[in-house]
This record gives structure tokens, C-alpha cells and sequence, in this order.
């Protein structure tokens, strides 16, 4: 919930009743998949889909209420899953209220539809039970289990606020809309390929211990190497001299062509250069990340499909906090450091596996 309340004020340069785009998203909190079932055809995860419940499809129908209600706004994508929605909207025009009072409002809709819905699955089991007859699975005090549950009555289902993101920069909203469209494949993958997605905890590598997210099996290749670009080498470059700076990054890549394992938290320009080529050329490498992985963690889409295909590993030696925006000049230190750690252990006698 911290997570999403970041979103709920005006970020700088950002008209909250003007022209613009956001991203919404509504979750089940409770995770469980009442809004529709994951259907992957052959076990080929480019072919999945949602097939939603009668509350998913009530979800979805709310949305073009608000939309009927706001003509002034626009569903540019959306896709629903199994225990979440996510939807790209517009405003086109200028509107009297914010977009944040609309969400609030779309969100006061579904509540009561979580609540129609459990209400009815309540009235339906309590009718199930009254026609099996008897007492069996009744308590003490005459009520069934799952009436202890839920009650009998309706309870809520959206017990969280909408997360609301505007989109302001370059390339946000083509990024936003291709992440939308592929939640059911990705989905698909991860259920198919659970190991390289499930946080890790505890991987000791020499003296340290890290939580991951990938391919633990990259600790075990046999030759790694860090991608470090020094100050120096940045500099020079700067200067017009790059030949040596070009000669490192190219060095970086022969090495990674020769099976040597790279490792890095690829934190500056440069080193993001290298790591572009290492994904582009299908090689295994180790990342550094100076956040851990929140509950529910699913790597940024230029990550996926490495992590999908064995050829990622992503290392964090601290806990998530959802309050961490930027990485500070000490956690960069501290993290190069820790890459030319990882390597001499690994490289030496073993005492880091």
C-alpha cells in the first residue's frame, strides 16, 4: 500500500485534471484469482489468455461506465488477470474533476461488485448446505465453516485504493501499453518455468549472503568476470581520447563470447552498454540491484526473457524498500565491490558456491 500511495499526489509538471495518460491498476490484495483463470493452449506461453469470471467481466464492463460517465476519457489498453487489472486510459480535454476523483469513483463501483459477488458465492453455499441436509460440517454455535469465513454476508474484495501512474515522458506510453498486452504470456512463463522466477533466499557467495531472482546455476560456471568502467577511462574518453574505453567494452564482450560469466550492477552509460549487447547476444550474466524484490516480484520487461531462458541471475545483498528511488554513490561502491568479490570467489578454490 506505501508503494501505491506514492502515486495518489501530483508529481511535478503533472496536470492531474488536464490532457494526459495514466496507468491504473486494481488487484485483488488476497491474490487469489477471482477475476479469471490462466488458459496457456499447448503449454506455449505466446498463446495464452484470461478467461475471465462473471466478476471479471464485471470489472471490465465498470471501466466503460466511467468512460460513458467521463467522455472525456479514453481506454487506450487494457487487460485483465486472473487477480488484477491493469488499464492505460486518457484524457483527452480538460475535466472539471481529477482523474484521481474518477479512479476513486470506478473503485467505489467494483467494491460494491466484490460485494454482490461474495454475497451471491455466500448464498449459493448456503443453499448447497440446506439441500445436502443434516448438521455435517456444522459447529458449536450452528454455522458452517465457510460461514465462519465470509459470514454469510457480503465482504469486501478491493479493500485497496487503485495504483494511478502518469505517464509523462518520451516512450512511456509505448513501453506501458507492449507491458499490458504481454501480462498473459508472462504470466504463462513464469508458471511454466517457476524456478528462475521465485525469490531466492540466503545464497551464500563467499561471505555474503543475497536473495535473487533467476538462474542460481550461473554461480557454478567455472570462469566469471566484473564490467567496471573506472572514472578514469570516462574521463579520458571525455577528452577525445576513447581508444582505451572503447578497447575495455569491447573486451568485456570477447570475454562473454568466450563463456566467461559477467558480473556487474551495469550501473553507468557505459556499462548499461555492455549489458545491451550481452542481452542482445544471448549471454549469461549476474546482476547487481541495489533494492530487493518485493512480494510478487516480476523482472523489468528487458530482463524477462533472459530470466526465462536460464541466462540471468539478479543479486541484491539488502531487503526491498518500497521507499527507495535512487541508487546513492555509496551503494554503487558498495556494489562494484561486491561484483569483484563474487568474481574472486567464484574464480578461486570454490569457497563461494
Amino acid at each position: 500500500m506505501m508503494e501505491h500511495e506514492h502515486w495518489q499526489w501530483q508529481e511535478p509538471g503533472t496536470a492531474w485534471r488536464g490532457v494526459g495518460v495514466y496507468h491504473v491498476t486494481l488487484t485483488v490484495p488476497s491474490r487469489e484469482a477471482l477475476l479469471g483463470r490462466l488458459v496457456i493452449p499447448e503449454n506455449q506461453p505466446s498463446l495464452a489468455r484470461i478467461e475471465r469470471t462473471a466478476l471479471g467481466n464485471a470489472v471490465v464492463d465498470e471501466l466503460y461506465v466511467m468512460c460513458r460517465h467521463y467522455p472525456e476519457i479514453r481506454v487506450l489498453q487494457f487487460c485483465l488477470m486472473p487477480d488484477h487489472l491493469h488499464a492505460v486510459i486518457q484524457v483527452t480535454r480538460r475535466m472539471e474533476t481529477s482523474i484521481r476523483s474518477v479512479i476513486r469513483g470506478y473503485w467505489q463501483g467494483v467494491k460494491k461488485l466484490g460485494r454482490a459477488y461474495t454475497l451471491a458465492i455466500a448464498s449459493e453455499l448456503n443453499s448447497e448446505t440446506r439441500n445436502e441436509g443434516g448438521d455435517a460440517g456444522r459447529n458449536e454455535g450452528g454455522r458452517t465453516e465457510r460461514e465462519e469465513g465470509g459470514g454469510g454476508y457480503a465482504f469486501p474484495i478491493f479493500t485497496e485504493r487503485p495504483f494511478i501512474r502518469p505517464l509523462s515522458r518520451r516512450g512511456q506510453l509505448a513501453t506501458m501499453i507492449h507491458y499490458v498486452r504481454m501480462n498473459p504470456e508472462r504470466l504463462a512463463t513464469k508458471r511454466l518455468r517457476p524456478g528462475f522466477f521465485r525469490v531466492q533466499k540466503d545464497i551464500r557467495i563467499g561471505g555474503r549472503c543475497y536473495d535473487g531472482v533467476g538462474n542460481v546455476a550461473l554461480l557454478l560456471e567455472g570462469a566469471y568476470a566484473t564490467v567496471h568502467v573506472r572514472h578514469r577511462l570516462v574521463e579520458q574518453a571525455r577528452h577525445g581520447d576513447d581508444q582505451e574505453l572503447r578497447d575495455y567494452k569491447n573486451g568485456c564482450v570477447l570475454q562473454a563470447r568466450r563463456a566467461v560469466v559477467m558480473v556487474s550492477p551495469f550501473i553507468s552509460p557505459d556499462e548499461k552498454q555492455v549489458m545491451q549487447v550481452l542481452l542482445k547476444e544471448r549471454h549469461p550474466f549476474v546482476l547487481l540491484t541495489d533494492n530487493g524484490f518485493r512480494d510478487y516480484y516480476k523482472p523489468a520487461d528487458m530482463f524477462f526473457d533472459a530470466c526465462a531462458a536460464g541466462r540471468l541471475l539478479i543479486l541484491s545483498p539488502w531487503p526491498y524498500d518500497s521507499g527507495k528511488r535512487h541508487i546513492s554513490r555509496a551503494d554503487c561502491v558498495a556494489l562494484n565491490g561486491m561484483a569483484e568479490e563474487i568474481c574472486q570467489g567464484l574464480n578461486g578454490d570454490g569457497a563461494g558456491q
